[in-house]
């Protein structure tokens, strides 16, 4: 199928299979990761067993078995692969499903994509002036605030990750800024602004009211391509809050 580099392409091992991986140079067909469950749309290196139709990006290949990340700083997180007791996790940054790989900490019950443990502290974005922070969780010293996302107006929730500008009072979704994410480098020492705004009235009072039916509405009528990327992680996690509710019922 021209996707492996040949007879000198001795492959690497991973841990998440069972026979050798080999090296993809440059794929010429599309190949979805079994880690972070996104196509090489890049035409970046993968590594793959042909035999299984099982395929690594490069990064996802290389990501660290164990990580410090000071969203969790009570305890290493531990790389796992699927399958998943449930059939997949909900992970705790940006409360979407996943069925690839997380990292885990299993004393906590505290699972995060692969590509959410490698968001970057702060990042600046077209819909934005100014730089936004990354919080794990509710910036305001009220924890039970709710903050509304500037990008596509749904509410957001308490438990999960957001870009912050205290300033402008201006909050987003990770997705909403990060609509392509890699895995890339892991930050190990991330360090949110500590005093943000305490009276983040402005987003708190705006759309606060939206519920499920005007997020469906909004999914319904929009055209862009960029924009119906966000309305299916919306939808996605719309339908993950309401399997938890249903979970939680039992």
């Amino acid at each position: 199928m021209g996707r492996l580099n040949g007879g000198t392409n001795a492959g690497k091992q991973h841990f998440s299979h069972d026979h050798i991986l080999k090296l993809i140079a440059n794929p010429t067909e599309t190949l979805t990761c079994n880690a972070c469950e996104k196509p090489n749309n890049t035409n970046k290196p993968f590594y793959g067993c042909n035999t299984c139709q099982y395929f690594l990006h490069e990064n996802c290949f290389n990501a660290p078995r164990f990580l410090n990340h000071s969203s969790h700083p009570s305890h290493p997180l531990t790389l796992h692969h699927p399958p998943y007791a449930g059939g997949y996790y909900i992970c705790n940054a940006c409360g979407s499903d996943g069925n690839g790989f997380c990292y885990n900490c299993a004393a906590c019950d505290f699972d995060i994509h692969l590509q959410c443990a490698s968001c970057p502290s702060s990042i600046l974005v077209d819909k934005h002036t100014h730089q936004l922070e990354l919080h794990f969780g509710s910036p305001d010293e009220d924890k039970d605030s709710k903050y509304v996302c500037d990008i596509c107006f749904v509410t957001m929730s308490n438990d999960n990750w957001l870009y912050y500008c205290a300033g402008c009072d201006f909050a987003s979704h990770l997705y909403c800024v990060i609509t392509s994410p890699e895995v890339g480098v892991f930050p190990k020492q991330q360090h949110p602004n500590p005093n943000p705004n305490p009276n983040p009235s402005q987003n708190s009072n705006s759309n606060s009211n939206l519920n499920p039916n005007a997020a469906v509405e909004m999914i319904n009528s929009v055209n862009d391509d960029h924009d119906r990327l966000i309305a299916a992680q919306i939808r996605a996690q719309i339908e993950a809050r309401g399997r938890r509710a249903a979970l939680d019922l039992i």
